[in-house]
């Protein structure tokens, strides 16, 4: 089982994050985090790195779901989705399969949640 779903588009990295946040939005997310990974690592390594963002997604609703039935998968929020520069104009955005990544956690109440989120996801990516 994979632990990510992903598509690849063809169009510059600054109009992919912003049909991301746009899509995402549409599916009932919010980008409540986010972490360039290229400024990150140029800053604290000086090392050129291509250009790799992780956006943080979150659902309020089905993160209210998910904490009211297991107060510690916080820890698992949000979900997290990265958008990473593979050539000139080709973005690969992936998502975090949240059946995967909640496999390690012993409380089957998530499991709704999980399958939930993640079909939101699915089709999030299907529709970029």
């Amino acid at each position: 089982m994979n632990y990510y779903y992903s598509k690849e588009i063809e169009m510059p990295f600054n109009d992919v994050r912003q049909l991301v946040e746009e899509r995402l939005k549409e599916s009932g997310f919010g980008i409540v985090s986010e972490i360039d990974i290229h400024d990150k690592f140029k800053e604290k390594l000086g090392i050129e790195f291509r250009k790799y963002k992780i956006l943080g997604a979150c659902s309020p609703k089905y993160a209210f779901e998910a904490i009211s039935n297991e107060e510690h998968i916080g820890l698992m929020l949000p979900c997290n989705v990265v958008l990473q520069e593979k050539a000139a104009n080709r973005i690969e955005v992936s998502v975090i399969d949240p059946i995967a990544s909640m496999q390690a956690v012993e409380n089957e109440s998530l499991g709704k949640t999980a399958e939930e989120i993640r079909k939101k996801l699915m089709e999030f990516i299907d529709g970029l």
